[in-house]
């Protein structure tokens, strides 16, 4: 008797921790770029949490470039990967990789940016309207409810420039002395930001502050303001990364938006990993936010 208990405690013991031990999961990442260092961070986040959970991470960037992003989805469904990560170029562009995904069987979650269609199980990101509700709050406060204001908006077709846009301009109707006198793209690029904000720069001789979709964007509109010798003017990012921060603390950037990319790529591959093990999860998993100035580092 004292055997037969033995035995039926150990094969307990062994299906509880079964999944834990069982297969081992290959899971597919695509980024949209690594030439960004809050992707990195996403990224090394998601290699951290695949090491502990003991799953095989196959990361593919896809440097801005939808062609690759869908080049890169169609090897992970060929290679028959158990889940695919995907942090879409274009919202829209992505889809037809993803219903791909669904025919074959593989379960696909979004991180930081979502698709326009598709079956996506989980979607992993920021409150990207709240965030850029929060920004247009902060401006207008900072200009007293009153001034120019130019917006750099970042890869059109991505949901993280149309929610930031959507709640920065939530945020600035509300302040009718507050003018949007430019909102032009450049692409969440550094050289970019910095090149188109030259020529919004030359337009227009009175320009009171700046909201950037990301602080790629808006250190490079910093950049061209020094060197145009125009100050004065407020600027206010998103994604709180280190240069940004480095920024705010010597007074060149007034405030940014925290996102948290590292816990985005952690949530990615344990949320995978859950529902491969048979969790139920919400459609949608928020990461928090915070508003970063120099008064609260």
């Amino acid at each position: 008797m004292r055997k037969l208990l033995v035995a039926v405690l150990v094969l307990g013991l062994l299906i509880s921790v079964a999944p834990a031990f069982g297969k081992t999961y290959t899971i597919g990442l695509v980024i949209s770029t690594l030439n960004n260092p809050f992707f990195v961070t996403l990224k090394q986040g998601a290699e951290e949490m695949a090491a502990k959970k003991g799953v095989k991470l196959i990361i593919y960037d896809a440097q801005d470039d939808s062609a690759k992003m869908t080049s890169a989805m169609e090897d992970l469904i060929q290679k028959k990967v158990d889940a695919i990560l995907v942090n879409p170029t274009d919202s829209n562009a992505v889809v037809p990789s993803i219903i791909k995904a669904n025919r074959a069987g593989i379960p696909v979650f979004t991180i930081d940016r979502g698709a326009a269609g598709g079956k996506v199980v989980c979607h992993i990101a920021s409150d990207n309207v709240a965030g850029g509700r929060m920004a247009g709050e902060f401006l207008a406060k900072a200009l007293h409810g009153k001034g120019n204001v130019v917006e750099l908006v970042g890869i059109p077709g991505t949901s993280a420039a149309r929610d930031r846009g959507k709640g920065f301009h939530e945020a600035i109707k509300k302040y009718p002395k507050i003018k949007i006198i430019a909102s032009q793209t450049a692409d969440f690029n550094r050289d970019k930001g910095m090149k188109v904000f030259e020529n919004i720069l030359q337009a227009h001789p009175k320009i009171d502050g700046v909201f950037a979709h990301n602080d790629e964007m808006v250190l490079g509109a910093i950049a061209a303001a020094e060197a145009a010798g125009r100050k004065g003017i407020i600027f206010v990012g998103f994604d709180a990364i280190s240069d940004a921060i480095a920024a705010i603390k010597e007074g060149k950037l007034a405030a940014t938006v925290a996102q948290q990319p590292k816990v985005m790529g952690e949530l990615g591959v344990e949320k995978a990993v859950e529902y491969l093990n048979g969790k139920k999860l919400p459609k949608f998993i928020p990461v928090p936010l915070k508003l970063i100035t120099k008064d609260n580092l």
